[in-house]
């Protein structure tokens, strides 16, 4: 029984006919995971727990009392809290934690009979644009295990792209639930800030955290959007909207449309000639189906990825003070009094990058130093916001590559982090203006790495953007 579903209609119809079980489909996820075990996607798979919930779900389906997502087994990021499971943020300072409470997110999934099957391998504290950057190694790349799988939420995509679950839940801070969908061939959605409740989402950057799906189908994507989105008590960042009915709404965009797309996307020597040809290949494509096409110049673009390091190190400084090594999480065995327990602590429990953004983000807020760096960047911000908005009156949709090449080689960005950083070029605007955006396979390279391409659209339009983005996969 092949695991590759397309979407979750076909499952559903699958369900529907006999020809499957829940029960059935969750033991081929579990085989596919074993037999791809050296791609390092999950942290943890919850296999005895899946196969009763299975079970469960297989007598509702039946009883014809089974959720919306009965039959769709779904791995989350490894820093999504599900109770009595354990929760790490792939990180050896939360190693063995236990989470007390679910997070809105796992409620809503589990509510409607999702299966979550495990939690998937990230960079630690969703910190990194490879998924090197984890204390329990890097997750590679299915289409090719010498390269990565992009990040943070690169063991997401990979458990997707490999045919381990159906689909996953990762969160998106600079563009990472889109830039590992563009490395593994897959739909990345990032939806509106305060559309989906951050409760139970271990923090990175506060102010530009998103939850979002990891999907083979748009119509997927809109169907975890539409379950997972809406108000909640315990988020208070939440837009109080109503949600719409995404799923059903979902139809192919009928009018045509103004789309802009980034000049500097083609003119830029550091955006791959296969990217490139990807993107002009559907800018003619648009053009022929009657679509207006323009090139459009952000003057700000040298500024999106400094100003979105300043701010995200500077909020993940302070949001990662508490771990240490008093509350919770790992406590150094060679620390002796208070100040040896933090310096210890923190020092053997945090990875490399984490600690390099800690120091950099405690550095832009210090004294001295706060108003040339942290104050300037919020200004920078709002600029970036303001000129995203004026583009978004003007044009439906903004089209640019979601990362400048394809998957790059394991190992590539270990000298220079700031060549990491650089990969968040494209998919920062989008996080920086709160707009929602996604990232929609676009072919592949002539060694067969996957390509995607990213549309960005109106805060709260993502019944729009999902209607096109059917389109879109659909010329």
């Amino acid at each position: 029984m092949t695991t590759f579903y397309s979407s979750f209609d076909e499952i559903k119809r699958e369900l529907q006919s006999g020809r499957i079980t829940v029960e059935g489909l969750v033991k081929s996820y579990l085989s596919r995971i074993r037999d791809n075990a050296h791609l390092n996607a999950f942290n943890e798979v919850f296999e005895q727990e899946a196969m009763s919930r299975s079970k469960t779900i297989d007598m509702r389906i039946k009883a014809g009392t089974a959720g919306r997502l009965a039959g769709m087994v779904i791995g989350i990021k490894d820093n999504i809290c599900y109770k009595d499971h354990k929760v790490s943020a792939s990180s050896r300072i939360l190693d063995d934690f236990t989470s007390v409470y679910s997070s809105t997110i796992v409620e809503r999934l589990l509510a409607e009979d999702a299966i979550i099957i495990g939690r998937c391998n990230c960079d630690e504290f969703a910190m990194g644009a490879s998924n090197e950057n984890s204390h329990y190694g890097p997750v590679k790349n299915y289409a090719d295990t010498s390269r990565v799988p992009g990040g943070s939420s690169g063991g997401s995509a990979v458990a997707v792209q490999a045919g381990m679950c159906h689909a996953s839940i990762g969160t998106d801070t600079g563009g990472s639930v889109r830039q590992p969908a563009s490395f593994c061939g897959l739909v990345g959605l990032k939806p509106t800030y305060g559309r989906i409740s951050r409760h139970g989402i271990i923090a990175y950057a506060s102010s530009l955290d998103q939850v979002g799906p990891i999907t083979r189908s748009v119509e997927d994507a809109a169907l975890l959007l539409e379950i997972m989105a809406g108000a909640d008590e315990y988020d208070s960042t939440l837009a109080q909207k109503p949600v719409p009915a995404y799923r059903n709404e979902l139809k192919p965009a009928g009018s045509k449309k103004k789309i802009a797309y980034l000049q500097e996307a083609l003119s830029s020597p550091g955006v791959d000639n296969e990217v490139k040809g990807s993107l002009i290949e559907y800018i003619e494509k648009l053009r022929a189906d009657g679509h207006t096409v323009n090139p459009i110049a952000f003057e700000y673009l040298d500024y999106i990825v400094p100003t979105y390091y300043i701010l995200a190190t500077a909020e993940a400084s302070s949001n990662l003070a508490r771990y240490d090594g008093v509350h919770y999480g790992y406590r150094s065995p060679a620390a002796t009094d208070l100040l040896t327990t933090y310096k210890r602590s923190r020092s053997e429990g945090f990875g490399k990058e984490v600690k390099r953004r800690i120091m950099l983000g405690t550095f832009v807020l210090s004294a001295g130093y706060y108003d040339a760096y942290y104050a300037k960047a919020q200004k920078v911000r709002r600029l970036i916001r303001e000129k995203t908005d004026s583009l978004l009156e003007e044009y439906d949709f903004i089209l640019t590559p979601t990362a400048p090449e394809p998957a790059f080689a394991l190992g590539k960005t270990e000298k220079d982090p700031v060549v990491m950083y650089l990969y968040d070029i494209f998919t920062v605007q989008a996080s920086l203006a709160g707009v929602p955006a996604i990232s929609l396979p676009a072919g592949a390279t002539n060694k067969g790495l996957p390509l995607g391409l990213q549309l960005l659209t109106k805060r709260f339009a993502e019944q729009e953007l999902l209607n096109f983005s059917k389109y879109f996969l659909e010329l």
